[in-house]
């Protein structure tokens, strides 16, 4: 049996702007579609479901994100999740340069939950929390391990 991650899925409030974050870090945008029907239904578990996806792709073409606004049934808010939570926790991305990426989000109005940390000289890391509260970590790496 071979298995490969495809994806991960997130549903968010706003598609459009989970698109102009994400792609302003620098993925691109793959494709989008509206869902719905039987087989729509079969495959989510949800009767009636309706949403509209969008698929981006991170830059190395390894990684890929699908969003999801729910049309029907309603999209339900929850409360953002902690990073110390059980079950879907983050994204995270390798960068080049934290402080540029970390003033591209800011652009959006986002910023780390607290700073930025440096990881025995190792790594510079922060999370934030992104469109519709996505919990989102970026690491520069600082030198190479031995």
């Amino acid at each position: 049996m071979s298995i490969k991650l495809d994806n991960v899925g997130i549903a968010v409030r706003d598609i459009e702007e989970a698109i102009s974050f994400f792609t302003d870090l620098g993925l691109t945008l793959v494709g989008r579609d509206t869902i719905s029907g039987e087989w729509a239904d079969t495959a989510v578990g949800l009767d009636g479901n309706h949403a509209k996806i969008a698929v981006l792709q991170t830059p190395d073409g390894q990684g890929r994100l699908e969003f999801f606004e729910y049309i029907h049934p309603e999209a339900i808010q929850t409360s953002p999740t902690r990073p110390n939570e059980i079950g879907m926790h983050r994204v995270a991305f390798s960068v080049d340069d934290i402080d540029e990426t970390l003033r591209t989000a800011a652009r959006h109005g986002y910023h780390p939950l607290r700073g930025v940390a440096t990881h025995k000289d190792v790594y510079k890391l922060t999370y934030l929390r992104g469109p519709s509260g996505i919990l989102v970590m970026f690491a520069e790496e600082l030198a190479k391990k031995p």
